[in-house]
């Protein structure tokens, strides 16, 4: 970790020499047996929807099909370990007593120079009707204008209310782009937000085309070589999380302009920008610069540019489920469709509030209070990582994650499912980097995932919280120190 993200202002450490994805597989291969002979690994794959799919000769899961023709899709990472912290005896009651570093969602009470929170929700009558299923036209209007103002004041193609559907969370959004999208090849980072893996399994027509992305280059998705597989492979649909979770990297710049440009040449790019505001600057000057491909359409109508955002992340609003998705009018139109049957449209009364809260003079001050806050929170886990062993390969530069690699810690801690079963012990919640090996089939073997060595750790709870996990992960590293390795990876609940 650099000076520059530690607390302490000490020098800078020597930076290692991060593994490569072929380097992970090999190490994973050469220093780990099967994940058969894995306590951790068994609870994952007994969990309903996690076994192998596509084994020849096909079993069927008694536990599972209960119901004739119905398979478990699986759960996501955040689900699954949440499960299992409560088989360990987390509930919201007690949760204070917790540190969910787990959960992918930011602090929602005041931070400071931030305008003050929602406390009440008005109801006019009309708001206890059913909502349009593209949502509140006055909401819509609001949403367009910020981008526009936020990002495409100098464009003489404006986006309108037409461009705008209101969805009841990003889930929401990217099954209703999912339910309208055809048999075509979709191309899919790893690693990558773990629902991907959720929406390419349920979503048959969706083929999944993966790309392993290296930290030798920084996870950076490479440009030309996804023009030159559009071409050789005939993707149709391209799908990403930017700012990208978990990795904390962001696409931008020439790299952003690149890729929305596909969008002219024939293949949808659907991006996923949740984390547009957690940009950290590291100058003054940054603060308050947000990240979209919205800058970089030409016509709002005319590329195939899909952004799916929402209150969840920058308004630190994640119980609103007031989301939305912007693109061509003419996908709004089939989105609209695809909501009557998938979700019924967002919450009335909800959206009804959100439009305040996109007035871009507010939004301007919500952004440099949230990077400035988030921020500090980052160089602190930095910090105290660093003091605990665990320099980060790659700092996060955006969203509020940290990859944080095991490789360096004795077996069978070096992997994220037992580290995590270890965790629980000390009421701390993070989640296993293999939920982001976006990995439909569940054929991979685990031990052999390019994640296998990873966490992804979450600085969006409070200051507390992350300090309380923080002191889990020091305990855990010194009963290793104590005793040695030979009492973790078994006799988990």
């Amino acid at each position: 970790m650099s000076a520059e993200n530690s607390s302490s202002g000490s020098e800078s450490t020597p930076s290692r020499t991060p593994p490569s994805f072929q380097d992970l597989v090999r190490d994973a291969m050469r220093q780990h047996k099967h994940e058969k002979e894995s306590e951790a690994h068994q609870i994952f794959r007994n969990a309903a929807g996690h076994k192998p799919k596509g084994v020849i000769p096909q079993t069927v899961n008694p536990d599972e099909e209960t119901v004739p023709g119905i398979e478990h899709p699986g759960s996501t990472g955040v689900i699954y370990c949440s499960d299992r912290a409560m088989a360990n005896g987390f509930n919201y009651a007690n949760s204070h007593e917790w540190a969910n570093l787990g959960q992918g969602a930011p602090e929602v009470g005041p931070i400071p120079n931030a305008p003050s929170r929602p406390d009440s929700i008005p109801m006019p009558v009309d708001s206890l009707e059913y909502a349009p299923t593209t949502g509140v036209k006055e909401l819509r209007e609001a949403v367009a204008h910020l981008y526009n103002d936020t990002y495409r004041k100098d464009k003489a193609s404006k986006y309108t209310y037409e461009n705008v559907c209101i969805v009841p969370g990003g889930r929401a959004g990217l099954s209703r782009v999912a339910a309208v999208i055809g048999d075509v090849y979709t191309s899919y980072q790893i690693p990558d937000y773990t629902a991907y893996d959720q929406v390419l399994s349920a979503f048959k027509r969706l083929v999944p085309v993966p790309t392993a992305l290296d930290i030798k280059s920084k996870y950076k998705l490479d440009i030309e070589q996804t023009k030159k597989d559009i071409r050789t492979q005939g993707l149709a649909v391209i799908l990403a999380s930017n700012p990208r979770n978990p990795t904390g990297q962001v696409i931008k710049g020439h790299d952003l302009k690149e890729l929305v440009s596909l969008g002219r040449e024939g293949t949808t790019t659907i991006l996923d920008e949740f984390y547009s505001w957690y940009i950290y600057p590291e100058h003054e000057s940054g603060y308050g610069k947000s990240i979209s491909a919205a800058k970089y359409v030409e016509d709002v109508n005319q590329d195939s540019t899909v952004i799916i955002d929402g209150l969840t992340k920058n308004w630190r609003l994640p119980g609103w489920r007031v989301c939305w998705v912007v693109g061509p009018k003419n996908l709004i139109t089939a989105l609209s469709q695809s909501g009557s049957f998938l979700d019924g449209g967002a919450n009335h009364p909800m959206q009804l509030a959100a439009i305040p809260l996109l007035d871009p003079a507010r939004v301007a001050l919500e952004k440099v209070a949230l990077q400035r806050h988030f921020k500090a929170k980052r160089d602190h886990v930095l910090a105290r990582l660093h003091d605990l062993g665990l320099d980060v390969d790659l700092p996060p530069s955006s969203t509020f994650y940290i990859w944080l690699n095991l490789a360096q810690l004795p077996e069978p801690l070096n992997n994220g499912l037992v580290f995590f079963e270890e965790l629980l012990k000390f009421k701390t919640i993070v989640i296993p980097g293999i939920f982001f090996d976006i990995n439909p089939a569940h054929r991979r073997n685990l031990f052999n995932s390019p994640c296998h060595h990873f966490v992804r750790l979450s600085f969006g709870p409070p200051i507390e919280d992350l300090d309380r996990g923080l002191d889990a992960i020091g305990l855990v590293l010194k009963k290793a120190k104590r005793n040695g390795s030979a009492n973790f990876g078994h006799g988990y609940v």
